[in-house]
């Protein structure tokens, strides 16, 4: 009914052009929105307000000279003029009780759309690297990631959703050491662990499988491994030295074949439960991207090479760099070092250069809070390669913190240092995970009460939702067990009976539902959704508890059959969006 009010006011607009009243030059963008309050009708606009000053006449003026221009509809009641200018519709109630006929007929898709026009998006989530398992900070990008993902496509974005890993930098080839020094310990070689090395129990059972495996081919005495390295920092060194010191050893003493296959061994592992741990969280990507087809397809030289022509690099202390101050970053940034190596950040530019070749218009990443500091330069390089900055969106996703029983939870028993995705799934179950992570803006620090997630009670908001959904299944379990219908077309013949204000409140709740999705989707802001959806479940509950369903008449039966049926529909829909389930009993 927006849509069509729009175009009413659009109408309008161009009838007043043709009277010589308004400039045919003008182009305004008609806002329509759904009022607060219902004494203020159903929608206003405040296009008379906007134009006032472009053509110079009293902005209530205006709005009266719109109101007389607009064309006759079946769907409006009367028109207001309110405040300073505004344009407020009252509908008809047949009107607004139409909407229950439109989600029965539409089901599964009511509320999609086709606003995106298939443009297409990407959304880089998550991307951890591929040395430990996925913590509950990475499950809150997890969630908030494919929650987007799923709100564009239903308005018609062509989306893919894609994980970067990062398969070629240092901290993998420190995962490959600490496998392989896990490995020489279960062979009873002295040696001790390094400080910066990766300590979790999963490197452990990596290198028992290797073990399993190849048996002892890769060990060395400890002699061989320590002689000449320096010191770590318990003995008074630099972790950072001793431990690229040890990458350098293993790779000599393995060799190239050796240290490729203890350097996967870790890869492989980890990434095979990254994904089945993501997978389980329905959390699904089109895309897996590996950082190491970046060196092996030249992107990074030709990244570079692209950026020189363009008169952005330049020498310094035998390194090459960006300048990225040019483009709004506070300082200039290395993308070859000294060494001749590629650094991070070079890296980056050429996998967001391949992301726009790949014919992304719109590219979203989603990354933690803690590369605030990383934008400007990301920002600075797609602009030096002559895109569109402002087609980059990145969303920082603050840590999730949790607590039992009023109590900060430190740490995990098992993984030693945090607690992990899969931990959380377990104890709380995905569908409280994937509504508590969306439940505030991305930017904004959450709390999650892991007791409060358990809880089945009102209290719990995914609970509080699910249960509505379970009660109108209950209702109509309860018809069939008391032998009474429920003929859809009679109670859509009859909706006009529906005069309750919790009635009327209801299906105008139902009616917002496309465009809560329309906004949460284009703004990327999931938490839109829960919230209506929390509305929603307190308007049925109410309904629910103040009206009978299954009554003798016909009547009034399938018309509220109809309307809790309407708003089974729009639960399940959201809830669908969220990516939590709909259960038909609780």
């Amino acid at each position: 009914m927006k849509t069509s009010i729009e175009d009413l006011i659009n109408q309008a607009i161009n009838s007043l052009k043709q009277q010589g009243l308004l400039d045919a030059s003008l182009q305004p963008k008609v806002q329509v929105t759904r009022t607060r309050d219902v004494a203020h009708g159903d929608f206003a606009s405040n296009v008379a307000m906007m134009l006032a000053k472009p053509v110079g006449r009293n902005p209530r003026e205006l709005a009266q000279a719109l109101i007389d221009a607009l064309p006759d509809d079946e769907h409006v009641h009367k028109v207001e003029i309110a405040g300073p200018g505004f344009i407020n519709f009252f509908l008809h109630q047949h009107t607004t009780l139409d909407i229950i006929r439109t989600i029965l007929d539409r089901g599964d898709r009511y509320g999609s759309s086709e606003i995106g026009q298939g443009e297409k998006v990407q959304i880089e989530f998550v991307s951890a690297n591929p040395t430990g398992p996925l913590h509950v900070g990475h499950g809150r990008g997890a969630a908030y990631g494919a929650t987007v993902g799923s709100l564009m496509r239903e308005v018609g974005y062509d989306v893919d959703c894609e994980y970067y890993v990062n398969d070629a930098g240092r901290q993998m080839n420190i995962l490959a050491v600490s496998v392989w020094l896990r490995y020489l310990q279960q062979h009873d070689v002295d040696i001790p662990f390094p400080v910066n090395a990766y300590r979790g129990d999963y490197v452990l059972e990596i290198a028992t499988e290797l073990a399993g495996k190849h048996g002892d081919r890769y060990v060395q005495e400890s002699t061989r491994v320590l002689d000449g390295l320096p010191a770590d920092e318990p003995d008074g060194g630099d972790k950072e030295v001793h431990i690229d010191a040890l990458i350098e050893r293993a790779r000599e003493l393995l060799g190239d074949e050796g240290y490729r296959l203890v350097f996967e061994a870790g890869l492989d592992s980890i990434l095979a439960d990254i994904a089945e741990d993501l997978e389980a969280f329905g959390v699904h990507y089109d895309v897996w991207y590996s950082e190491q087809t970046l060196a092996d397809r030249k992107l990074i030289e030709k990244a570079v090479q692209q950026l020189d022509e363009a008169g952005h690099i330049y020498q310094k202390n035998g390194a090459r760099w960006f300048r990225s101050t040019r483009f709004g970053d506070e300082k200039d940034r290395v993308v070859i070092r000294d060494n001749g190596q590629a650094t991070y950040f070079a890296s980056d530019i050429a996998y967001h250069m391949d992301k726009f070749e790949r014919g992304f218009n719109r590219v979203i990443n989603i990354w933690g809070a803690d590369h605030h500091g990383y934008v400007p330069r990301v920002k600075a390089a797609i602009e030096a390669l002559g895109e569109n900055k402002d087609k980059l969106e990145i969303l920082l996703v603050q840590f999730a913190i949790l607590y039992r029983g009023g109590e900060r939870v430190q740490m995990s028993t098992r993984s030693g240092s945090f607690v992990t995705l899969r931990e959380l799934r377990e104890e709380v179950g995905n569908d409280a995970a994937r509504f508590f992570y969306v439940m505030r803006k991305c930017e904004q620090h959450m709390d999650f009460d892991l007791d409060l997630a358990k809880s089945q009670s009102n209290d719990n908001p995914v609970y509080y939702i699910q249960y509505a959904h379970a009660r109108v299944c209950s209702v109509l379990r309860q018809l069939v067990e008391k032998n009474l219908s429920h003929d859809v077309q009679a109670g859509n013949d009859n909706l006009a009976i529906l005069t309750e204000s919790h009635e009327t409140d209801l299906a105008v709740t139902l009616a917002r539902y496309p465009e809560v999705v329309e906004k949460a989707a284009i703004n990327a802001e999931p938490h839109l959704l829960v919230h209506y959806l929390r509305e929603l479940a307190n308007q049925f509950h109410t309904y629910y508890n103040a009206h009978q369903f299954i009554v003798d008449d016909d009547t009034i039966r399938n018309a509220r059959l109809n309307l809790i049926s309407a708003a089974r529909q729009v639960i399940h829909n959201g809830l669908r969006l969220l990516g939590v389930s709909a259960p038909e009993s609780m």
